[in-house]
């Protein structure tokens, strides 16, 4: 084994940052991945001249200027707004709550008729003075019944795979309504998708003479061995897994994604469509070319289907059950996490929680500032 400073589990944007900091300081470095390729879950991948996102929709956003400005070093951004479309039945409305939406489904042209519109649907549903006592509760005293109904109730139940009535009140602590005609549904400073892709990123961050990276390489299979050899290990996977699962399991929910090209310059008119109704088994629609304003070879296109999923072991999760019971048990994995002081944990999994992508940057660039004080 050569002279290695850390080991690196997992290539995402967490590992990759703090790889790249760390080869900057003069440290050598090992990263694994179990996966194939690098990049986690930003992966993109070109077909047809297409910047395919593997795993789902990715769009940064952020309104740190330190963080934009860090993330334009690997790749140039275009100006791509997410503006999402809400299909419910074929009805389709815009994204988020806006002015557009409530015209198409009031028929109101004033913001002052939509509040009222909304408050009266509030009052009628006679919950507005009451603590919410599960989620749809909380989305109707906050938006109202029409709303909820076609917008929320669906499309949640299959993300999570619950019942509204069985959710937490806080997974909805406050949804975005506009009362202006603006249907872009972030309100950060600094938006776009990088030309070119993803993965590019990550390759620059990992070109260096000082890291060395394998792929398809699972930690577990090697576990005592590794934590043997190296001196530091940043573990960006599942922290219950680290443990073997001796407190118990963490929760998480899983994807499938089925992806499929068509012989067609443009398929749904838009990068992203959530379909919003119960019945339709997957939860969004994805056009990757959109995201580059149509760039890719003629008669060309590739869709992606987003399908929720019961997350269970051996299965990729994707983001953490952030309840009660389950943020307890991680805190009693965070104090079983001392007792391998030679082991930092990061990222999605390794701190389970949600992050986007600046917030994953901005959690690296913390620990990279805590490691070389």
């Amino acid at each position: 084994m050569a002279d290695y400073d850390y080991l690196i589990v997992g290539s995402g944007l967490f590992g990759a940052t703090f790889a790249y900091e760390a080869a900057k300081r003069g440290k050598r470095i090992k990263v694994i991945e179990k996966r194939s390729h690098i990049a986690g879950n930003i992966y993109t991948k070109e077909q047809d001249g297409i910047q395919v996102h593997q795993y789902g929709a990715h769009i940064f956003h952020t309104s740190d200027k330190d963080i934009w400005d860090y993330i334009q070093q690997f790749a140039e951004f275009n100006r791509y707004t997410n503006s999402p479309v809400a299909n419910y039945k074929g009805e389709l409305y815009n994204l988020p709550f806006n002015m557009n939406t409530f015209n198409k489904l009031w028929g109101v042209t004033t913001p002052a008729e939509a509040k009222a519109k909304i408050e009266e649907q509030k009052a009628a549903a006679n919950i507005s003075d009451k603590e919410p006592r599960n989620l749809e509760e909380q989305a109707i005293s906050l938006i109202g019944t029409d709303i909820y109904t076609k917008l929320i109730k669906g499309y949640t139940e299959k993300q999570w795979g619950q019942k509204a009535t069985d959710l937490p009140a806080f997974i909805i602590r406050r949804l975005p309504v506009r009362y202006t005609f603006d249907n872009n549904y972030f309100n950060d400073t600094y938006q776009g998708i990088p030309i070119g892709g993803y993965t590019q990123i990550v390759e620059k961050m990992l070109n260096n003479n000082l890291i060395d990276v394998e792929t398809g390489v699972d930690f577990f299979d090697k576990k005592e061995e590794y934590l043997r050899d190296y001196p530091r290990i940043i573990f960006t996977g599942m922290i219950d897994q680290f443990f073997d699962y001796q407190l118990g399991e963490l929760q998480y929910r899983s994807l499938r994604f089925e992806t499929e090209e068509m012989d067609t310059d443009n398929y749904q008119g838009n990068a992203v469509i959530n379909y919003t109704d119960a019945e339709t088994p997957y939860t969004r629609v994805i056009e990757h070319k959109h995201f580059e304003f149509g760039k890719g070879d003629k008669g060309k296109t590739f869709v992606t289907k987003e399908y929720p999923a019961t997350w269970k072991r051996g299965d990729e999760p994707y983001y953490p059950v952030n309840n009660k019971v389950n943020n307890d048990l991680y805190s009693q994995y965070r104090k079983l996490a001392e007792s391998e002081p030679k082991v930092l944990f990061g990222g999605r999994l390794g701190m389970y929680r949600y992050y986007d992508m600046h917030q994953v940057i901005h959690a690296a660039l913390t620990a990279v500032s805590n490691e070389f004080k």
